[in-house]
This record gives C-alpha cells, sequence and structure tokens, in this order.
C-alpha cells in the first residue's frame, strides 16, 4: 500500500513550511529556552492562524475535527522548522477534551464548560495547553508557559494547581516541570477518561513521530548542504564515499519512516487503537513510526554532528537546535524500547 499526500495537503506543508522560515524560528526556540516566551507565542499564534491546532479539535468546538493525517503533515513542518512550545501536548490535550465532551458526560465528569472554554481558544491559537500522563512520568512540558495543565492519572483528569520546577533538559527549549499531584481540581473520572487518555497518548505517540520525521529532514538536508561546501584536500567533503554512505543510511531511513507515520495516521483516522478501545488497530502502527521516526532522527543527528566536525558542538550554531530535539523526540512518548516491546506484544495479522 501507497501513502500519498493529495495536492491540498502537500500545498498545506509547504504554506505552513514558507511561514515557518519566515518566522526565525531558530530565534523564537533561543529565546524560548531562556524564559521569554514572547516571540514563541508568536509562532503559536501564527500556526492558530492556519488552523494547525483546529485540526485536534471537534468541529463544535470552533475546529476542523480530528484529520490525523493533515495533523502529521504539520507536525512534520513544525519538527522542520523546530517551533518551540507544548506542540504535541496540545494537540493531545484537545484530543482528550474533544471526546470526552462529544460523549455528553455529565456527573462528576467533564463538565461542559471546560471543554467550551479551553477547545476554542487551542483551535485559534490563543492558548497553550499542556498535558501529562502520569503512567508515564510526574511530568508536565513546558508548565511555565502553558495557560493550562491537564494531567491523567488512571482513569481520573485533572488540572493541576501549578507546575514545580523545570528540570533540566537536553533540549533547552524542551523544559519539563514535576506537576503537583496534592493540588488541583479534578474534571473527571471513570472509565471514558482512561480510554480517552489512551486515544490522546496515541495521538501525542504519532505527532512526536512527525516532529521527529521533520528534524532529520532537516538535518539532512542541512548536512548535505554543508558537506558540499567544506572541502579538504582541494575537494568537497561530500565526494568522499564514506560520507556519502553515511547519509546515504540516513536517508534511506528517514524515506522508510515517512511511510510509516501516514500509515499511521491514516489507520488512527479511521478511528480504532489498541491503547484503550476498539480492536487492535492504530496503536501498533503508531509504535512502529513512532520507532522508526525517532530512531531516523536520531542517526541523522549523529551524522550531523560528525560531518560538521567541531561546529557541530557549538551553541552558537543554529544545527544545534535540531540535534538536541532530535534526541529529545526520540524518547518522548514512548522510547524506542517501549514502543517495540508494544510492535511485539501486539497479534499478528490473522489471528
Amino acid at each position: 500500500m501507497r501513502f500519498l499526500l493529495d495536492d491540498e495537503q502537500r500545498e498545506f506543508g509547504r504554506t505552513l513550511g514558507r511561514m515557518l522560515a519566515a518566522a526565525d524560528t531558530p530565534a523564537a526556540v533561543r529565546a524560548w529556552g531562556a524564559g521569554d516566551h514572547g516571540p514563541g507565542r508568536a509562532v503559536w499564534r501564527r500556526l492558530g492562524e492556519a488552523g494547525v491546532f483546529g485540526l485536534a479539535v471537534p468541529e463544535k468546538y470552533g475546529g476542523s475535527g480530528f484529520l490525523p493525517v493533515e495533523l502529521v503533515v504539520a507536525y512534520v513542518e513544525a519538527g522542520r522548522h523546530a517551533a518551540p512550545g507544548p506542540l504535541v501536548e496540545t494537540a493531545a490535550a484537545a484530543v482528550l477534551l474533544g471526546r470526552l465532551g462529544d460523549a455528553g458526560l455529565t456527573g462528576g465528569r467533564l463538565p461542559a464548560v471546560t471543554a467550551g472554554d479551553w477547545l476554542p481558544a487551542v483551535a485559534a491559537g490563543d492558548a497553550t495547553v499542556s498535558y501529562a500522563d502520569l503512567a508515564r512520568g510526574p511530568y508536565a512540558l513546558d508548565a511555565a508557559a502553558a495557560d493550562a495543565i491537564f494531567a491523567v492519572r488512571g482513569d481520573t483528569l485533572w488540572r493541576p494547581g501549578r507546575g514545580g520546577a523545570a528540570q533540566p533538559s537536553v533540549d533547552p527549549a524542551r523544559l519539563l516541570s514535576r506537576c503537583a499531584t496534592d493540588d488541583g481540581d479534578i474534571l473527571a473520572s471513570g472509565p471514558a477518561v482512561r480510554d480517552a487518555a489512551a486515544y490522546a497518548a496515541d495521538t501525542a505517540r504519532l505527532l512526536t513521530a512527525a516532529q521527529a520525521l521533520g528534524v532529520g529532514r532537516r538535518l539532512l538536508d542541512d548536512t548535505v548542504a554543508y558537506v558540499g561546501q567544506r572541502t579538504q584536500f582541494g575537494v568537497a567533503i561530500g565526494s568522499f564515499q564514506a560520507v556519502k554512505h553515511r547519509l546515504a543510511d540516513v536517508l534511506v531511513a528517514l524515506e522508510f519512516a515517512g511511510p510509516l507515520v501516514l500509515g499511521a495516521a491514516v489507520e488512527l483516522a479511521g478511528g480504532t487503537t489498541d491503547g484503550g478501545e476498539g480492536p487492535a488497530g492504530a496503536g501498533t502502527g503508531i509504535a512502529m513510526a513512532k520507532v522508526a521516526a525517532g530512531e531516523a532522527a536520531y542517526a541523522a543527528a549523529r551524522a550531523a554532528l560528525q560531518l560538521h566536525g567541531a561546529l557541530g558542538y557549538t551553541d552558537e550554531l543554529d544545527l544545534s537546535l535540531w540535534i538536541r530535539k532530535a534526541r529529545a523526540l526520540r524518547d518522548a512518548w514512548g522510547t524506542p524500547a517501549e514502543c517495540r516491546a508494544r510492535v511485539l506484544a501486539s497479534p499478528a495479522p490473522g489471528r
């Protein structure tokens, strides 16, 4: 089976790429890591105006409905341009709130005002939201910059009142803060929360894979351009066979990961996961995509670091922003070992 984007989807990606290229995202990322969220918020609003966050929000809350393929297109571009902020977590929270809100839950579950208050603002890019699945750890990404934090533990959804101090990170623009488990408002509880959280986690894993794919492609493009300019012994180092083979390996890994990410998005659009509701479906495919994209991006980062020589170790070079992000995305929302275990645990086709 081939997974090809249609003309409208490709143009959507190209438009986002041009918009982000004009937004000077490296400067926004550096400011974000230093605690100045203003430039990053400006990028965020532009993404909202382009309809990116609305792709995770139901139509009745001002979104476009849940469109996983278009979300993947957008998040690949976000990774290619290193857009800052809790992009994945905001989309995951929107999916969680949207599914609970769409179910019409009342009586101690999600109040309609919660979905109605937050989802229109998320769709418009006016709200930055972080989301933590405490089964994966007690941390929320970019809590200091978020307008709201939503957290799930077991079958309970609540809104923590505060986030703890930011922890050191391999990527300074991805700061994790410990959620306060003794403070906040319980919003919902019950099996519906558990099922919606499983679906949101699969969405987060897929979009993290899409971001990693974009990061890997950017690292490969920049490295190919560099080895074509850097000379040694009077010739470009890109003409050396060892360099060609190293970059070819990265290209193959990225080309292999791309269809897996798109294929998982198509399956998720069908509404099935093996994480908590529905028959075995997109969950396994998403885990495969996450492994492939994460490892490909990490391989691209290692190749970029080596082939740029001493320049690759400098913080002043913008390349470092993508190198660090590749390492963080490789483990976010599912380490390679966890995702491989999920794939191995899934039933074989036809069984």
